[in-house]
């Protein structure tokens, strides 16, 4: 993924996350949707294109989708209503193939860092899909705390790190590594501070 797609990738997810918790109102990540979604069909279907039959270009390429389609799909059933089971299985979908990219980044790349990266990313499209395709409401809240908190250390960090060089700099797979444990520390704090469900509010105030 190029570091500026990743950039607003971190955006989106950020948005799209404050909007699951409540914070972002309405459809008020709408349009980031729809700009990201776009940016991440448009930039793969022209690296694919140009690529001339580099196999590893387009294999890069090709996870964009992944994102790309998700936004889309989210933007859409903001604008028009559509049922959201149906991203709710995508998200099963992109999440069953993360795993697949952080394996191939693995093996055949030798890149730790996105491996560590797109299992972090499997973990979240998996609970989009629990939320989404099955309907399990009571992990709304704590699915867009990972979705904000994963924009800035799966995306928009690393981004702005290869964008100003540091990243190669430093070793990508130390960085990625201490993203993953900062965001496990967040995520234990966030858990702590979850609002209770609003039936045990109803229950405690009887």
């Amino acid at each position: 993924m190029s570091a500026v797609g990743l950039l607003y990738v971190g955006a989106v997810l950020f948005l799209n996350g404050l909007a699951l918790m409540g914070i972002v109102k309405g459809t008020g990540a709408t349009p980031l949707n729809w700009f990201v979604g776009f940016l991440q069909v448009l930039t793969p279907t022209y690296l694919i294109f140009t690529a001339g039959g580099d196999a590893a270009v387009i294999f890069s390429a090709s996870g964009l989708y992944l994102f790309g389609f998700t936004y889309l799909y989210v933007a859409m059933g903001n604008t028009w209503g559509y049922d959201p089971t149906g991203l709710g299985y995508f998200s099963l979908f992109v999440a069953i193939a993360a795993v697949a990219y952080a394996v191939a980044n693995l093996v055949w790349f030798g890149d730790y860092a996105f491996f560590v990266i797109w299992l972090q990313w499997a973990v979240l499209w998996f609970l989009f899909y629990l939320v989404l395709g099955k309907g399990m409401a009571s992990l709304t809240w704590i699915t867009g705390a990972v979705a904000a908190v994963q924009g800035w250390i799966t995306a928009a960090i690393p981004a702005f790190l290869l964008l100003t060089g540091i990243w190669q700099t430093l070793d990508g797979a130390i960085v990625a590594i201490v993203l993953a444990v900062v965001f496990i520390v967040a995520m234990v704090i966030l858990r702590s501070r979850q609002p209770a469900p609003a039936e045990e509010v109803a229950h405690s105030n009887a």
